[in-house]
């Protein structure tokens, strides 16, 4: 019977015969309807009805007029996130933006990693630190970025001077003129600049966890080469010692270690609310805590333990009311009655069977069944944000050398085979190599009600340290009236490392802890924003927005 019906396919095997079932319902229900055609296409002829193409979504269905059609074909998904990520022209600070033309050629991948939260800070003159390390910046104005593009030569020496004189710039609160700043142009130079070891140009050395792709198939003499290995690590290792030993002068504020399991990230006293240096290590694994604690590395995990304390301060709520329940229970109880015996205690959760006399019957979890169940527990944070470790004081120079002669620091298969850790700094470290963060201004036509405007936006790529942040949204301030959004990149391991450590020592003189930290080579409003505790949790800064010179974020 069903074969006998006009039009059927089974199993969908004929679509010549479901498109004419499709178009003729079509030119049924609308005979003289015509919908305009998609943007680029040739006008259709009036006596032609328009119809839907029945392989798209409902959401692809002919639009109303006035409604901007997005582009179908050739576009490509967002890099590294969601396909259902907004692209950056929806984002800023008019959300109801819609592309409608007008691109340049470089537009192609600029949409979000991920989509925006929708639960903003109120407003203030700073926004907190952020100790993840950025990918890329992607800043949005309503005022063009003119002044970023083609810098001078004798801007970009004296841009690189004022960074390793570490050179102290203050900007007005508006500039009228940006793109005629030298003193703007040169400060934008300086505060892309960042320090790098080792440094192979044909090799992207950030960031190494799950870099295996982008450096399978280049050119890596040493993965097969011993002697070139050991000639790396040593070099490597004199360039890690240099960077703890300007880091316990004060003279680096701090630095970064990225291998490709894990991330270590070096704070000098006086920063993220310590009074001693810090290091924070995320994520670890059993294996690598084990091997701590072999060498005599005090170190704690402070989400493990705010958990266990939270679970403990619940428990003890619910004790309470258990108990309330019990004491009312117990006056109604008949007599003879007596309550069932809680196991809560694991010492004391078995005393019941001694006396009955058949605790020799009854199988008890012994002491190796108990610490694999609590392995287990320990196992299953590998990985994982709870996994962080931190080291605190004298213990962050015995890191220095379990690190130096950890043999699971460097790959010993695969891609990165052989190619030790990435370091990162703000300043200089012997060993060191100068590198700055790529810049690029894009500009955009978007239709907002029913008018075209002109949106401009300037890309940062490379990685963003917390001062680049910083002094970098400082720049901005001054040069796009104190109006401008910002969608950052985060690289997620990182996240984790804006954790609240509660470092700070009841008594500590914040004076006598950071007296010399401004020798470190950061602007003194920088050196604020990191002296700061951490606020943001286990998550970062995701938008930045500024308007009228206050600040709103989400994370």
């Amino acid at each position: 019977a069903a074969s006998a019906v006009p039009g059927y396919s089974p199993g969908f095997k004929k679509p010549p015969a479901m498109l004419r079932l499709k178009r003729k319902r079509l030119r049924r229900s609308e005979p003289a309807a015509a919908a305009p055609p998609p943007c680029g296409a040739a006008p259709r002829a009036p006596s032609a009805p328009a119809r839907r193409n029945p392989f798209s979504s409902l959401d692809n269905a002919p639009r109303a007029a006035g409604t901007p059609q997005p582009r179908e074909r050739g576009r490509r998904p967002p890099a590294g996130g969601s396909p259902s990520a907004a692209p950056f022209w929806q984002v800023g600070p008019s959300p109801g933006l819609a592309v409608a033309g007008g691109f340049s050629s470089r537009d192609e991948d600029l949409h979000l990693p991920v989509a925006v939260p929708k639960v903003p800070s109120s407003p203030r003159r700073e926004f907190p630190a952020d100790w993840s390390i950025k990918t890329r910046l992607l800043f949005m104005s309503s005022q063009p970025f003119t002044w970023a593009e083609h810098l001078k030569a004798q801007e970009e020496a004296q841009g690189f001077a004022q960074h390793c004189r570490a050179t102290e710039t203050n900007l007005p609160q508006s500039i009228q003129e940006p793109k005629l700043s030298t003193e703007l142009r040169c400060a934008f130079q300086q505060n892309l600049v960042y320090w790098l070891h080792p440094s192979l140009p044909w090799l992207q050395l950030f960031p190494r966890i799950g870099a295996d792709r982008k450096i399978a198939g280049k050119a890596c003499p040493w993965s097969q080469d011993e002697a070139l290995q050991q000639v790396l690590m040593s070099d490597w290792s004199v360039s890690f010692t240099s960077l703890y030993n300007l880091l316990k002068a004060k003279l680096c504020p701090y630095f970064y270690i990225c291998t490709y399991q894990f991330t270590v990230l070096f704070r000098a006293a006086g920063l993220a609310g310590s009074d001693v240096i810090t290091a924070v290590i995320s994520p670890t694994t059993r294996g690598l805590r084990e091997a701590m604690r072999n060498e005599g590395i005090e170190f704690s995990l402070p989400l493990v333990e705010e958990s266990r304390t939270r679970k403990q301060k619940n428990s003890e709520v619910n004790l309470e009311t258990e108990g309330a329940n019990s004491l009312q229970a117990g006056n109604s109880m008949e007599d003879g009655e007596e309550p069932a015996p809680s196991d809560d205690d694991d010492d004391e959760s078995f005393s019941w069977l001694e006396e009955m006399g058949v605790q020799d019957k009854v199988k008890k979890p012994d002491a190796l069944s108990i610490k694999l169940r609590k392995e287990k527990h320990e196992v299953q944070m590998d990985h994982k944000p709870e996994s962080l470790a931190l080291v605190k004081g004298t213990n962050t120079f015995t890191l220095l050398n379990f690190l130096i002669n950890c043999k699971s620091l460097v790959a010993v298969a695969g891609p990165q085979a052989g190619l030790p850790p990435t370091l990162l700094s703000p300043v200089a470290f012997r060993g060191g190599t100068m590198q700055t963060l790529k810049a690029r201004s894009i500009n955009a036509k978007a239709r907002v009600h029913l008018a075209y405007e002109d949106i401009f936006s300037l890309e940062i790529v490379g990685p963003v340290m917390p001062h680049s942040l910083h002094s970098l949204t400082t720049l901005l301030k001054s040069a796009q009236g104190g109006a401008f959004s910002a969608v950052l990149y985060t690289h997620e391991p990182t996240a984790v490392f804006n954790t609240n450590l509660d470092n700070a020592s009841p008594a500590l003189n914040k004076e006598t802890v950071c007296k010399d930290l401004p020798t470190c080579g950061l602007h003194p409003k920088t050196l604020d924003q990191l002296s700061q505790s951490p606020a943001l949790g286990k998550s970062s800064i995701r938008f930045l927005e500024m308007k009228d010179y206050a600040y709103t974020w989400k994370s």
